[in-house]
C-alpha cells in the first residue's frame, strides 16, 4: 500500500490564480467600469432634471400648489413658504386651506437649492416665475430649469 504522504503532485496541476490572470481580470473590471461610471452619472443628472421639470411644470406639484392656493385666497403667494403655512394676514388666511404641499422638502429642487418664485413674474405675465438653479446652483445661466418659454 502506498501512503498518500508519498504521492507527488504534478506541478501543472495547481489550484488558484497566477498574479497575471489576476491582474488581468482586475484590468478588464476597470475598464467596463470606465464606460459605464460615466453613463450611470449621466442618466442620474438626467432623473434630477426631470425630476425639476416635473415639480415646476405646468402640472408639477408646485405649480398646481401655487394655482390652488390662488383658487382659494384669490391671489398668489407671496413666497413659498406661504404655501406650507397661513400666512399671517388675516384676510387670506381665513380663506387658507394648506398645507398645500405635504413636505417641505418639496420646495428644494434635487441638488438641494431652493426653488425660486418671484410673483409678478418677469418672464410669465400676470402670472409667476418658478425655476431651479439647476446642477450648478448659479442663477441666470444655461442650466437653470425654469416654467417659461426662452423667447
Amino acid at each position: 500500500m502506498v501512503s498518500h504522504a508519498f504521492i507527488r503532485r504534478n506541478p501543472r496541476s495547481r489550484k488558484g490564480f497566477t498574479l497575471l490572470e489576476i491582474l488581468l481580470v482586475v484590468g478588464l473590471l476597470a475598464l467596463l467600469a470606465a464606460f459605464a461610471i460615466p453613463a450611470l452619472i449621466s442618466q442620474s443628472e438626467n432623473a434630477k432634471k426631470d425630476m425639476a421639470r416635473a415639480a415646476i411644470g405646468p402640472n408639477g406639484s408646485i405649480t398646481q400648489a401655487i394655482d390652488l392656493y390662488k383658487f382659494n385666497t384669490g391671489q398668489y403667494p407671496e413666497e413659498l413658504k406661504d404655501l406650507m403655512e397661513k400666512p399671517s394676514d388675516d384676510e387670506i388666511a381665513e380663506k387658507w386651506t394648506g398645507p398645500y404641499l405635504n413636505d417641505a422638502q418639496g420646495l428644494v429642487d434635487p441638488w438641494t437649492h431652493p426653488f425660486v418664485y418671484r410673483f409678478p413674474g418677469d418672464h410669465n405675465e400676470g402670472k409667476f416665475d418658478l425655476y431651479s438653479l439647476g446642477p450648478n446652483g448659479i442663477d441666470g445661466d444655461e442650466d437653470d430649469i425654469n416654467n417659461w418659454k426662452d423667447k
